[in-house]
């Protein structure tokens, strides 16, 4: 397992050539310290792992780790298949031209919404596919605290855990983050 800048791994994830709808999502907050954890599956593609926090309003810093090949039977359920919430991961738009395409395809699915019977997830469905998104689906969440399952994929997945804790906490010794703002 090599640990990696958190937007590499995304970067992989954006990269993946993978079913951009069958990703799969879990997270929350750091077991011990600052920050948030992000498990992000596909069965196809793998299992990836990315330990984040804010070193300040404007920066985000962290690491991550690919920590599985494959989705086995023993990681599919710790991913959720029905939408509690949903995640989207987006490239970024390169120019005008590219900005004013895709405004033009989300006012359409907007509009096109707006004026027919829909639901939330065919709605969301319609807007990461106006948008190209290269990964999105289902996500298990807590913005306050950790879903069972995080610590079900932390416990599954122990040695990355350590090495990407240690790695963070690193970052966040270094950028001095704990002591607060003078």
């Amino acid at each position: 397992m090599r640990v990696r800048d958190w937007q590499d791994i995304l970067g992989e994830v954006v990269e993946s050539g993978a079913d951009p709808q069958d990703w799969r999502a879990v997270a929350g907050d750091r077991r011990n310290g600052v920050g948030e954890d992000l498990y992000l599956g596909h069965p196809s593609v793998g299992v990836f792992q990315v330990k984040t926090y804010a070193k300040n309003p404007f920066e985000v810093r962290g690491v991550g780790a690919e920590v599985a090949r494959r989705v086995d039977d023993d990681i599919d359920p710790l991913l959720p298949r029905e939408a509690g919430g949903r995640f989207g991961v987006q490239r970024a738009i390169e120019d005008e031209d590219d900005a004013k395409r895709a405004a033009t395809r989300l006012t359409s699915v907007v509009e096109t919404h707006r004026d027919a019977p829909t639901t939330p997830d065919a709605f969301f469905e319609d807007v990461m596919s106006a948008l190209d998104s290269p990964a999105y689906g289902p996500m298990e969440y807590d913005a306050y605290d950790r879903p069972d399952s995080l610590d079900d994929l932390a416990d599954t997945f122990e040695e990355a855990e350590r090495l990407l804790d240690a790695d963070l906490d690193d970052l966040i010794d270094e950028d001095e983050v704990g002591r607060g703002f003078a």
